[in-house]
């Protein structure tokens, strides 16, 4: 959007005044400035392009070099000490996160102790003992002897709270209480009992995330047995080798999923994938599929019965398999155990500052694990779960985060892009919103500040961990102010470190978690954990081993770190090693350019050369995440022939892709070719999975 010459003017007035009003020194000033003049801005409901324009003027002499990415959010006391991190340090007499983060790692069993607290986790039995290191590091035994069944500490809140609010498209706002949720949940897990099922036994969900989806979930959970999580994107030889891995003895999920008014078919692929008993849900109320013998219809499956006894067992027991997004090839089975939620709970406490009774909305899966995240971050934290059963592209999205008044909302980049692209998130009144946490690849400065906009200015919590963490290991906190497209802080009660190629502690590196902490993962399904994650690493000087993630991390001044994606995305050129996530946040600021993949590529073993792969019109990207969640899938490869096939963009596109990354990275970097794609391969998660654009680079030798 143009501004207009008036108000630019009124823009120009208000951040002169308010440098003259400022009684901060630099740079804080500029911060104190840029907050007042956002809440000047902030009650008109100005666009996105007026709060940027506004930013830029107040931090145009702000040198980031040497304080760091000029900041987008700044708290003020008030936040602070309202903060859930806020009040906890005052507790602890701790002067700042920084200080709270080190006191998590270097006391952690007094951490973990209060952090069980705080989130009023319910044990049937537990002693004073908090972690058995008595085998090392790599495998605590966490909270020996405890018995529970965590599902009692997602259903503490008051009955007639609201646990989830929902919406299916074109619909009205519906509500679940906790009392509703708890009743339903005890059905399911009837109904599994009157099936058979017992402690233990694997039930697959191939489930889209609706109001019904989590009491399946936690009835699954409550029964004893174990969740396999399978996204609802994929195909069904992907089904099946999941299926395969996890011995699934049951399978629910729905007749279709409903996808901006197109109904696509999921339990065909399903029945397709395995001959599995499964139990068949209606999407729209009344399904019209023909079932095959062994398998039943939801009200057919599901018993009146709606009080029941939790199973009960030790913390280690498994009560979810999830897959890794198989970004570098065959996914990795990853077993949670009872105590694993504890993790995704306590940083939704302490990072997305979850408090009772907030709205949280993530648009996501139960196959992705931000579905189980968010499941049990909300609910342990007492707080209500909000779904909007549709694709979230569109503006009818955007206004049921204004109907439900979310106060924190999950996204992935990838979706912010669009939102951008055709503004149809403008003007809503998303005031209620008091953060956004962004996770699944590496964002954008520009995507997220607009973001930002939307809700008046509010801060992104950028998160970034794993499946086998259970959450993250470096994300964002509202203690701190909060950058663009960065992280602020390490997540609480876990530590890294960054090693560079010498294998020495560096400022940018491979990302190397030091265990332990609850949510790390101690054994696969069907591979070696241990030779995946510690063989042939180095031990820190102190002894304390490392554990591998893969992960690239830059430190940045002023407290931050910026993301630079997986290190087997980087590459060598001219002797500079360089992060594909660093080229393509430079590559993505060029107005014709809406996203792209860059990756290396050796002709005839020669030196790596830079091929970029642009998308350049959005429309195809956005049908595709309408029509399968957020992209392509793990099934959906770029072909050698459609490489081969598209139009290699003009000398225009190549010669501005240089121009910015020898500005912006390296004078001697050099785009060597660039391929215009209508979508990028990505995960179930929306990981762009730059192995299959290598591969058909391959196919083109």
């Amino acid at each position: 959007m143009r501004l207009s010459n008036q108000q630019r003017q009124s823009v120009d007035q208000l951040v002169h005044s308010a440098f003259l009003n400022s009684k901060s020194n630099p740079p804080s000033q500029a911060d104190q400035v840029w907050m007042d003049v956002a809440t000047n801005l902030r009650a008109e409901l100005p666009s996105p392009a007026l709060f940027r324009y506004a930013w830029e003027r107040c931090y145009e002499n702000w040198d980031s070099n040497r304080n760091g990415p000029a900041p987008i959010w700044v708290p003020d006391p008030v936040t602070v000490a309202e903060s859930n991190l806020g009040r906890w340090m005052t507790e602890l007499e701790l002067a700042n996160d920084a200080d709270f983060h080190r006191w998590t790692i270097e006391r952690r069993p007094e951490f973990w102790q209060q952090a069980v607290g705080k989130l009023q986790i319910q044990f049937r039995h537990r002693t004073d003992q908090i972690v058995d290191l008595s085998q090392g590091p790599r495998q605590p035994h966490w909270f020996p002897q405890a018995k529970l069944n965590i599902v009692e500490s997602c259903l503490q809140a008051a009955d007639d709270q609201a646990a989830i609010v929902y919406q299916a498209n074109g619909g009205s706002l519906e509500t679940m209480t906790y009392d509703q949720l708890s009743r339903l949940c005890n059905q399911v897990s009837n109904s599994l009992r009157q099936r058979g099922l017992q402690p233990g036994d694997a039930v697959a969900v191939v489930l889209p995330m609706t109001a019904l989806s989590i009491p399946i979930y936690l009835g699954i959970i409550q029964t004893g047995c174990v969740v396999v999580s399978i996204a609802d994107s994929f195909a069904a030889p992907e089904i099946t080798t999941r299926l395969e891995i996890s011995s699934a003895k049951l399978v629910v999920t729905y007749d279709h999923v409903i996808r901006s008014g197109k109904a696509l078919p999921l339990y065909q692929r399903v029945a397709q994938a395995s001959s599995i008993p499964t139990i068949v849900l209606a999407a729209d109320g009344q399904s019209s599929v023909e079932l095959r013998q062994q398998d039943l219809a939801w009200d057919q499956f599901l018993v009146g019965d709606d009080q029941f006894e939790p199973y009960v067992a030790d913390g280690d027991d498994p009560i979810n398999i999830l897959f890794s997004s198989g970004t570098t090839g065959q996914p990795k089975a990853i077993p949670w155990n009872k105590l694993t939620p504890i993790k995704c709970a306590i940083d939704g406490y302490c990072h997305q500052d979850i408090r009772p009774g907030d709205v949280c909305v993530w648009p996501t899966n139960l196959g992705w694990m931000m579905g189980p995240w968010l499941i049990f971050a909300a609910l342990i934290n007492r707080a209500t779960i909000g779904i909007y059963e549709d694709a979230p592209l569109g503006r009818d999205f955007g206004q049921f985060i204004e109907t439900a008044r979310v106060n924190m909302l999950g996204v992935v980049p990838t979706l912010v892009k669009a939102w951008r692209k055709d503004a149809q998130m403008e003007g809503l009144d998303w005031s209620s919103i008091r953060l956004f946490s962004s996770t699944g690849e590496a964002s954008q400065a520009d995507d997220m500040f607009y973001l930002s906009a939307l809700a008046g200015i509010k801060p992104i919590i950028e998160y970034c961990g794993g499946t086998e963490i259970a959450g993250g290991y470096i994300t964002s906190v509202v203690t701190h102010a909060n950058a663009a497209a960065c992280f602020n802080s390490p997540a609480v009660g876990l530590d890294f470190c960054l090693l560079n190629e010498e294998n020495q502690i560096a400022e940018a590196g491979e990302v190397f978690l030091i265990p332990p902490s609850i949510g790390l993962s101690q054994r696969l399904i069907k591979r070696d954990h241990d030779q995946a994650y510690y063989s042939d690493l180095p031990e820190l000087a102190d002894g304390r081993p490392l554990r591998r993630h893969g992960d690239h991390i830059r430190k940045l001044p002023g407290g931050y770190w910026q993301a630079g994606g997986r290190v087997d995305d980087t590459m060598n050129l001219g002797g500079i090693k360089i992060s594909s996530a660093e080229i393509e946040r430079v590559l993505n600021q060029i107005d014709e350019v809406v996203e792209t993949a860059a990756v290396a590529f050796a002709e005839q073993g020669g030196p790596e050369q830079l091929i970029v792969f642009a998308v350049l019109n959005l429309q195809k990207q956005i049908t595709s995440v309408a029509e399968g969640g957020t992209g392509q899938s793990e099934t959906d490869q770029i072909s050698a022939e459609q490489v081969a096939g598209e139009q290699v963009a003009g000398d225009k596109i190549l010669a501005s892709m240089n121009r910015q990354i020898r500005k912006e990275l390296n004078p001697l970097f050099k785009v060597s070719r660039i391929h215009v794609v209508p979508c990028l391969p990505r995960t179930a998660s929306g990981k762009v999975m730059r192995r299959e654009l290598r591969s058909s680079l391959q196919q083109l030798k």
